[in-house]
């Protein structure tokens, strides 16, 4: 997912012009050609195939699939939040189903009742500019479920009141609603002067960051609070740092791309004021911080939160750069325009090369974190 940005990084809200800047969106790298999030995002499918099983698990012990769906219809709809496209969506939603029908199976059986087949209706979200067609297009042709793409934010309404059973997003909240607006202020003490990112910038820059991640997830989570059932169940899979550890020295990456602007702005190939101007907008949040922001809405139990390891890494420099480059390519070319992309990019993969060992160890600070979250009465 996606964020809403202006072509400095500043967002725009619903439509409407903050300033003088244009309103534009972000997401990830659309098509099926070689720099494609759908021909890079096996990480991402790695990382959602390790708390499978929890997920299962949560919904055989905690979901009353009998009772959602006899209060309102025999319509079970859910939700991927920050779909991006295929194939990671489908699988993740094929998963989800299958549980649901082995429960909701189990629990007519037990009640001696004979089950009607359930109808299934899956809303696949993203930013508006997210590649639908090829989302569309790249639909399994035997799925068991009513498919129907809602464009928008997730840090808004998406969904009529108390009408979802079921939402779930997969490393994809770590993206902000907006760049924190201090750091582009060159007159706040937050300004992030020759970095894009809070990663080993000084503490105003992290503060800010993590004042905007909170506020992001006040609105997740009251737009969530008025969508779901009661009784409905939310999960999030989320790259997180562990806690404890400090925030400003996680996500090495974002340094390195940062380090390659500069040098580019040192031999005027872009200018040190464009560098100054752009800033990534993403968090990576520690446990702590996703309890307390679940804890701030109150209309949510958390029914499990489990801290997993890294199991795996990105395998070689050259993943790693076509990875990041997926990820972040639309938002860098929105600001400095495209011919830099593949001169960035080329810096990007020789500097991964001599700084990748840091950067695995770096990696093991962070790992993925499961949250079960039931709606509340």
């Amino acid at each position: 997912m996606r964020a809403k940005l202006g072509p400095i990084g500043v967002v725009f809200r619903e439509g409407r012009v903050i300033g003088k800047r244009t309103e534009s969106w972000f997401a990830m790298n659309g098509g099926e050609g070689v720099y494609s999030y759908t021909k890079n995002s096996s990480f991402q499918r790695e990382a959602a195939s390790i708390v499978q099983e929890m997920i299962d698990e949560e919904i055989a012990n905690k979901l009353d699939v009998k009772t959602l769906i006899s209060s309102t219809s025999n319509t079970f709809r859910l939700v991927d939040m920050g779909c991006s496209v295929g194939p990671n969506t489908f699988i993740a939603v094929q998963n989800v189903i299958d549980a649901m029908k082995k429960k909701y199976q189990s629990q007519c059986q037990s009640h001696g009742t004979i089950s009607q087949m359930l109808d299934f209706q899956v809303f696949f979200n993203d930013q508006a500019s997210n590649d639908f067609n090829l989302l569309f297009a790249s639909l399994p042709p035997e799925r068991p479920y009513f498919a129907a793409g809602v464009p928008g934010s997730f840090h808004r309404r998406l969904f009529p009141s108390s009408s979802l059973h079921f939402a779930y997003s997969s490393i994809a909240i770590h993206w902000l609603s907006r760049v924190p607006k201090q750091v582009l202020d060159k007159n706040c003490p937050a300004w992030n002067k020759g970095r894009i990112h809070y990663t080993n910038a000084p503490r105003e820059v992290v503060n800010a960051y993590e004042a905007q991640f909170a506020a992001d997830m006040d609105a997740f989570f009251n737009a969530r609070a008025k969508e779901l059932l009661v009784g409905g169940m939310m999960v999030l899979i989320v790259s997180t740092v562990q806690d404890g550890m400090p925030q400003k020295a996680f996500n090495g990456r974002c340094e390195v791309l940062g380090s390659c602007l500069v040098d580019m702005a040192n031999v005027g190939l872009i200018t040190e004021d464009q560098v100054d101007a752009f800033n990534l907008p993403m968090y990576s949040p520690s446990p702590i911080e996703m309890t307390k922001a679940i804890e701030r809405n109150g209309c949510f139990s958390i029914e499990r939160m489990v801290l997993n390891k890294p199991t795996s890494w990105i395998k070689n420099p050259f993943a790693m750069q076509m990875h990041f480059r997926a990820g972040t390519e639309g938002l860098i070319a929105k600001h400095f325009g495209t011919k830099i992309i593949d001169e960035l990019f080329d810096r990007f993969l020789k500097k991964i090369k001599e700084f990748y060992d840091n950067l695995e160890s770096n990696y093991e600070q962070g790992g993925l974190l499961f949250v079960s979250l039931k709606r509340k009465k």
